[in-house]
């Protein structure tokens, strides 16, 4: 069977429940057969190679270290899940001082170990934030570093299917902008039930506006209402939908769904947060983001909690002040 690429993936945090997840679906999506899993607690790494060479993965070679410049030597792709998981009780924010600093290590050992790395997809929490900082000590260009924020619009796609008793697949255009988190802005303009528009069905006997505001709120706690379910956070669909990510940039299907990705538009600049966006082998291209003005306002909101975000990471000193964000890296001016 042939493989995608034969380039080396790298995924960070492999030895947690997403990153394991993430080699499987990399090893069934044939992407490559080079995959390099990286943690830094040996004892579950091993353990996940062990059950991946269980599977019997055809030409699939998993190769594993605790050594991070092994792990990065190479590597043309990566996606990292490598910070603290969301626990219960918490919001994506309360992962911020932590993470931070690791994403801060991750953008550097990038720049010493693999400078030449195509594509990096970023999914631990807070993912706005981590994918930023990754992207500014890495000094990769902006269309290089993408972070997970798909899962909010297809959370919002699964919730009208399920009101409206349909195949998932029939309820199209859905849309979460800004940030990954309780302060996403939830579009409505965009969306379609079986061809009907969303705005058409909301404020009718098929979806009231109280109900169209229920399922808003389940979209933002998405995350926390499966960390109720299962005692844990998300894992298999932030696995699944990094690994499309990843396969895009390989040169796969394109992936068209919100992402996170460094933007500048109207106003919004240095910043990461998620908009309309494309990952080709080509790289990650965005296009503005168009609403009503209510969902416009949403989105400003939601960039402006961002900027709070960003301005508590600079004043950690894990990000240098905006002006001397081009002298670390000179894409980013």
């Amino acid at each position: 069977m042939e493989f995608l690429t034969n380039e080396k993936l790298t995924i960070v945090g492999a030895a947690g429940m997403i990153g394991s997840n993430m080699a499987q679906c990399a090893a069934m999506m044939r992407l490559t057969p080079n995959i390099c899993l990286y943690d830094v607690y040996a004892p579950g790494l091993e353990g996940v190679v062990e059950e991946m060479r269980h599977c019997g993965f055809e030409g699939v070679n998993f190769t594993f270290t605790t050594d991070v410049k092994e792990a990065l030597t190479g590597s043309k792709y990566i996606i990292s899940s490598g910070g603290a998981p969301r626990k219960q009780g918490m919001t994506r924010e309360d992962l911020l001082k932590g993470n931070a600093g690791v994403a801060e290590q991750l953008g550097k050992d990038i720049k010493s170990y693999c400078p030449d790395v195509k594509h990096v997809v970023i999914i631990f929490n807070p993912a706005d934030i981590t994918g930023l900082v990754t992207l500014l000590w890495s000094g990769l260009k902006p269309s290089q570093v993408t972070t997970l924020a798909a899962l909010d619009s297809i959370r919002l796609q699964s919730e009208l299917a399920k009101h409206f008793g349909v195949e998932q697949s029939r309820v199209t255009g859905c849309r979460t902008y800004g940030g990954h988190g309780e302060q996403m802005a939830v579009f409505a303009s965009t969306a379609k039930v079986d061809g009907t528009p969303l705005t058409d069905l909301i404020g009718t006997d098929k979806l009231t506006k109280e109900q169209w505001a229920d399922i808003q709120q389940k979209v933002v706690k998405g995350g926390a209402n499966i960390i109720n379910l299962r005692g844990r956070s998300s894992f298999q669909s932030p696995s699944y939908v990094s690994v499309e990510m990843i396969r895009a940039a390989m040169g796969g299907a394109p992936f068209s769904w919100p992402a996170g990705r460094y933007v500048s538009f109207n106003g919004i600049d240095h910043i990461m947060m998620a908009m309309e966006v494309t990952i080709t082998a080509n790289g990650a291209a965005y296009e503005e983001v168009t609403g009503t003005p209510e969902e416009m306002a949403a989105l400003r909101k939601s960039y402006e909690h961002l900027c709070t975000m960003r301005d508590e990471v600079i004043g950690l000193g894990v990000l240098p002040p905006v002006e001397k964000w081009g002298e670390i890296n000179p894409n980013l001016q």
